[in-house]
Order: structure tokens, then sequence, then C-alpha cells
């Protein structure tokens, strides 16, 4: 987490679960990350891996983002 912090300029938030709840709980910004795993998923090409460099999967990710704003915007 500090390389993180070091390398790439960003703040890293760890949320937990707190530790007396029991069951299903809320989790700060975790339903953030959840939708958009959900909204990239609605793109075929990103559901399986069957890129081979890694520079090309995240070419397609840009390209499934910019569908879904593109769609939010018509």
């Amino acid at each position: 987490m500090q390389w993180v912090m070091d390398f790439c300029r960003w703040i890293i938030q760890v949320v937990l679960r707190p530790e007396q709840t029991k069951g299903f709980t809320l989790l700060k910004k975790r339903w953030v990350v959840e939708r958009t795993y959900g909204w990239l998923m609605g793109s075929r090409r990103l559901v399986r891996d069957y890129e081979l460099l890694p520079e090309t999967s995240e070419t397609f990710i840009y390209v499934a983002t910019i569908r879904i704003m593109v769609k939010r915007l018509a």
C-alpha cells in the first residue's frame, strides 16, 4: 500500500467490515467499485479475458467506458 502511495501518488483507504456486526453490512465506497464492475461486464469483450497484452485489455476498458458515457449523453 505504501508503494502505491509513493509511486502512483494515490491515497488508499482500506474499508473494513465492523467486527461487531453479523450478516450483510453496507460498506462505505464499496458499492461504487461493484457498480463500475457491473457496468463493464455489459461489454462482451471484457467478460472473458482473451487478450494477450494488458495494454489491449486496458484499451477495451476505455472503449467500454466511453460507450457507457455516450449512451448516457444520448
